[in-house]
């Protein structure tokens, strides 16, 4: 009860069963006090944990470039990106990466507190994408979600294993104790390159889900376990 007492609601827990409408109105009110202090620790988290970027990394064969969250006058090279990337690829993106006015709204108003693009560049061009997607509330609050999308051109050079690096820190720094991936079955490579960084395979489900061509693929969920420090334990869930 001591988050009770500290909102000063000391009281809250001798009420007694009948006065079930006190009960409610104070759970709304402590709502209103405890949710923006949570939504504001995560933020402030947040905050800490991109001060690094932008990154100078390495390719596996030496190759410099440059990790950095999506910017504001990004959208023409994501486009540029996205046109190259095959459709079977970005089957478990949830936006429809063809309509110009969704990756418009993604780089004018972006909204890193649920959803935290990370670009890989190599000069003025996009090589590869990852992004961390979470929830604010609800009971998987504590899970992230991963998606990762790399340049045609430079597959097996560890772009995407670099990105998803970056991200499961910015995870644990945001309190996140889970993260998982979705990939259709073809997706080899991406599934290497979790299994690398310790994903695991949740579940295979094979011709489980359709395209916008309607042909099946299978479906992979995979998964790790962050182990995150206790100062940020409490923050993600």
């Amino acid at each position: 009860m001591a988050i009770f007492r500290r909102a000063g609601f000391a009281n809250f827990g001798n009420l007694s069963p009948s006065n079930a409408f006190l009960r409610v109105s104070i759970f709304l009110q402590l709502r209103r006090v405890i949710i923006p202090a949570v939504n504001e620790r995560l933020l402030m988290m947040l905050e800490y944990s991109l001060e690094k970027f932008p990154a100078t990394l390495k390719l596996r064969d030496g190759t410099p470039v440059v990790v950095r969250p999506l910017g504001r006058r990004d959208e023409a090279r994501l486009n540029k990106f996205l046109r190259l990337v095959p459709e079977e690829e970005r089957l478990f993106i949830k936006q429809s990466l063809n309509d110009p006015l969704t990756i418009r709204e993604w780089c004018r108003h972006p909204d890193f507190d649920r959803n935290l693009p990370l670009f890989m560049l190599q000069g003025n061009k996009v090589i590869g994408e990852a992004t961390l997607h979470r929830r604010i509330g609800g009971w998987k609050r504590h899970i992230g979600l991963i998606t990762l999308l790399t340049h045609p051109e430079y597959r097996g050079r560890d772009v995407s294993k670099l990105l998803v690096t970056e991200l499961i820190e910015i995870a644990r720094y945001c309190g996140l104790r889970k993260l998982e991936a979705e990939v259709n079955g073809e997706r080899k490579i991406a599934r290497r390159v979790l299994a690398e960084l310790g994903f695991s395979e949740l579940m295979h489900r094979e011709d489980y889900v359709l395209d916008m061509k309607a042909v099946t693929h299978d479906y992979v969920l995979m998964g790790l376990n962050l182990k995150v420090d206790e100062e940020y334990a409490g923050v993600g869930g």
